[in-house]
C-alpha cells in the first residue's frame, strides 16, 4: 500500500502486537490547517486512537495533534478532537455492518502523507487475548530461529 512518494509520519506499532489485523483501506482526514503544520513536523500520537461511527460517517477518536507552535494566539486547534475519515460511503457501510456484527475495532495502522494530502491506514481488527500474544510472540521468534538457521546453512 505504501507508495514511493509517501511519508510516513506516525505508526502504530502496537497495533501490530495486541490485534490480529484482519483488513485494512486508506482514509482521507479532514483537518484543519495548524492541524496539517504539526503533522508534517511528525508531532502526532495514534497508539491511542480508533475509529467510531456517528450519523453515517466515520470518526478517528482519541488521535493526539499537538497545537503547532509558530500558530497566533486563539488561531490553534483543540489538540484532542475527533477527526471526520473521508471514505467512499460503500467503504464506510461494509465497516460498520463488521464492526457491529462481529464486534470488531476500527484502529489506525499509520498516517502518512501522499501526493501531498494526509492520509490514514485504518484496519478492522480482532483484539488477541494475552495467551494469542505469546503464541504470536512465540511463533515469531521461532520463525526468526528457521530464518537464522537457513541462512548459516547457506553460507557454509
Amino acid at each position: 500500500m505504501s507508495d514511493a512518494n509517501d511519508r510516513t509520519v506516525a505508526s502504530n506499532r502496537k497495533a501490530r502486537y495486541a490485534y490480529d489485523i484482519l483488513e485494512s483501506w486508506e482514509a482521507g482526514l479532514v483537518l484543519r490547517g495548524s492541524e496539517v503544520k504539526s503533522l508534517r513536523d511528525a508531532k502526532v500520537q495514534i497508539t491511542e486512537a480508533f475509529g467510531r461511527e456517528d450519523g453515517g460517517e466515520l470518526w478517528l477518536v482519541g488521535m493526539h495533534v499537538p497545537p503547532y507552535s509558530m500558530t497566533g494566539e486563539g488561531m490553534g486547534h483543540d489538540p484532542d478532537r475527533p477527526r471526520k475519515m473521508l471514505l467512499h460511503r460503500r467503504e464506510i457501510r461494509r465497516i460498520v455492518e463488521r464492526m457491529n456484527l462481529e464486534g470488531l475495532s476500527l484502529i489506525p495502522l499509520r498516517l502518512y502523507f501522499k501526493a501531498g494530502n494526509a492520509k490514514v491506514e485504518v484496519a478492522l481488527a480482532r483484539g488477541r487475548k494475552l495467551h494469542d500474544k505469546r503464541q504470536a510472540l512465540a511463533r515469531r521468534e521461532a520463525d526468526r530461529e528457521t530464518d537464522r538457521a537457513m541462512a548459516r546453512n547457506r553460507r557454509r
